[in-house]
């Protein structure tokens, strides 16, 4: 690794107003902010994450510390804010409800690992999705891909909550979805406060789970107190 420069690599940053999203459901993203490759965002990332480090008067020369930039920034892009690329999110193809099932369909424990974009620290627990078919039927490996890209980005819980919501009605064409989560912040447990004991449910109810009678039945075969 060559000596640390102080030199910033220049980045086009456009306008505040610029962000696109809708009402604060959209992540915030600036209208440029796919006009870099992969690999050009790595390259930037390890550049900058090796200012951090050098600032913190850490020793880039070492054997264990010389390449922590670039892993930290392939980290970044091609796992933790994955999310973040259009190109990742899950291609998805429904099946006939050959069976004419036609009550509650329900995965739960459904692995969350994202992170507080206030701190950028981890935010960990499960979801737990159910829908009632429209006359269609979603693979159920399906369901954890798009709970996973949506939490592989900066996230605040109550977002993350609704984006799995309103995607998955789109994508089962049904209004009848319901999305819990319930996780655990690193930035309650490991700093501020300190509590490791505390954590955050989030709920989405839509068409169908809007109604009190099927949201107890839900909440019964998730065995979750109303």
């Amino acid at each position: 690794m060559t000596a640390y420069s102080s030199a910033v690599i220049p980045l086009t940053i456009t306008e505040e107003h610029d962000h696109v999203h809708n009402g604060r459901l959209e992540t915030p993203m600036r209208l440029d902010a796919h006009q870099l490759s992969d690999e050009e965002k790595i390259a930037r990332i390890a550049h900058h994450f090796e200012a951090i480090m050098h600032t913190m008067g850490l020793d880039l020369s070492d054997d264990s510390l010389r390449d922590t930039p670039k892993r930290v920034a392939k980290m970044y892009i091609n796992e933790f804010f994955s999310g973040l690329n259009p190109k990742n999110k899950p291609s998805v193809s429904l099946f006939d409800n050959q069976y004419q099932y036609g009550e509650i369909l329900i995965e739960k424990n459904i692995r969350v690992h994202s992170y507080c974009e206030h701190h950028f620290v981890p935010i960990t627990g499960v979801a737990h999705i159910a829908y009632k078919s429209s006359g269609k039927v979603i693979g159920l490996s399906k369901l954890n891909r798009i709970v996973d890209y949506y939490s592989r980005r900066p996230q605040v819980q109550e977002r993350l909550t609704r984006q799995i919501g309103q995607d998955l009605c789109r994508v089962l064409e049904t209004d009848d979805v319901a999305v819990i989560i319930d996780a655990a912040h690193m930035c309650v447990s490991s700093r501020g406060i300190k509590d490791p004991h505390s954590s955050t449910i989030t709920a989405e109810y839509s068409g169908c789970f809007k109604d009190l009678d099927q949201r107890k039945e839900l909440l019964a075969l998730l065995k979750i107190s109303d």
